[in-house]
């Protein structure tokens, strides 16, 4: 059962982010103090699709398809999905889309991208390897 949650959970998330892309900014919340509201809303686009990537790592090490090269993959689809989400931004009302925004997505990826590989692959982070390949024996 968690196996199965872990392989569909990445496109629920996807399906999440689209969805909340096709709303106004303020539409979910709006803080009192706009600048507040601002920051934290433009720090979203450093880790939504680093947990993106996280939740795709997730998926293929239940399937024991991760590989160095899988890997890579997965990151690049996400940081794609990144760049497909400003797009999409730049056709709803009340949304803007930049530049900046995507690379602050692709940041979130890239490090994230850079723990998981130097725990799995390098020996690195030995916790966070042992905590990511106790997924393989489910």
């Amino acid at each position: 059962m968690v196996k199965w949650l872990l392989r569909v959970l990445p496109f629920l998330y996807m399906a999440l982010i689209w969805g909340l892309s096709s709303m106004p900014a303020d539409a979910v919340v709006e803080l009192p103090d706009l600048a507040v509201d601002r920051f934290i809303k433009e720090s979203m686009h450093l880790i939504e699709f680093g947990i993106l990537y996280v939740l795709l790592v997730l998926a293929a090490l239940t399937a024991g398809k991760l590989t160095p090269g899988v890997n890579i993959l997965l990151a690049s689809f996400a940081c794609f999905y990144g760049i497909l989400d400003e797009i999409h931004q730049s056709f709803v009302p009340y949304r803007s889309a930049t530049v900046i925004d995507a690379v602050k997505d692709i940041t979130g990826v890239a490090v994230c991208w850079y723990f998981i590989s130097r725990a799995l692959f390098y020996g690195r982070f030995k916790r966070l390897g042992d905590s990511l390949l106790l997924l393989r024996r489910l």
